[in-house]
């Protein structure tokens, strides 16, 4: 059978299932980090914080909600970087699945300015939180499109400055080099085969563009980026 890629897949990935809690998880999650730093994929996102943070004081403490935080990878990047650049980041990772949560705590133990919540986001009250910059990365694709929808809505009240998602192109050339991916480093099944959903899960320039239009999103970019990105930044 051909590869389609001209609509969004609703085939789902084991990972959907937040009551996982095996050994596969934990590779799934490291191979995903692994990979996502080796392909450049950490700095769209390093990118869009610093585009986001460059007209504030470096006095002031930036707090910073990963949603779908994975491994905590990312927030770790972005602890060296703060440290390294004097910057005040409290950092934040969320997640709906309490053993992701586990591993990436003990992955953070020697980070003193990143914490950790095991929440459905949907149901958790951010009241108490002021969160400045919401990072989504590599997890809007795990959405159908009417909860992408609910869920940009929900992060866009929460934030007081931003928004940023690095998520994955859908496209045949991104799939077949995912394919090369597998091969080379190996992966898991379970990696390997949730990694091609996503792919055929991911978006094209003109599903993010109706999902601001349709948002009213008056302040956002959506940017090509290498390896297969989407780097789709919303300011306030």
């Amino acid at each position: 059978m051909p590869l389609d890629t001209t609509y969004r897949t609703d085939l789902e990935e084991s990972m959907d299932d937040f009551s996982m809690d095996n050994e596969g998880l934990v590779t799934a999650l490291d191979d995903i980090a692994r990979i996502n730093h080796l392909l450049g994929g950490n700095s769209v996102t390093l990118n869009g914080v610093k585009k986001i943070i460059k007209n504030l004081p470096n006095t002031k403490e930036i707090t910073i909600m990963d949603f779908g935080c994975g491994n905590g990878d990312m927030l770790r990047m972005l602890s060296d970087y703060g440290k390294k650049n004097n910057l005040k980041f409290n950092l934040i990772g969320i997640d709906a699945n309490e053993a992701t949560i586990r591993h990436a705590e003990y992955c953070s133990k020697n980070y003193d300015n990143i914490s950790y919540l095991a929440e459905d986001i949907f149901l958790f009250n951010f009241s108490k939180f002021s969160i400045d910059i919401a990072l989504i990365t590599l997890t809007l694709h795990h959405f159908k499109d009417k909860e992408i929808l609910n869920l940009m809505q929900v992060i866009f009240k929460i934030v007081n400055k931003g928004i940023i998602v690095n998520d994955l192109e859908r496209s045949k050339i991104a799939y077949r080099l995912f394919q090369a991916i597998i091969f080379v480093f190996r992966l898991e099944k379970m990696t390997a085969n949730d990694g091609l959903i996503s792919i055929l899960r991911g978006f094209k320039k003109q599903d993010l563009t109706k999902f601001s239009k349709e948002l009213g999103f008056k302040n956002y970019s959506i940017k090509w980026k290498w390896a297969f990105r989407w780097q789709w930044i919303i300011e306030k």
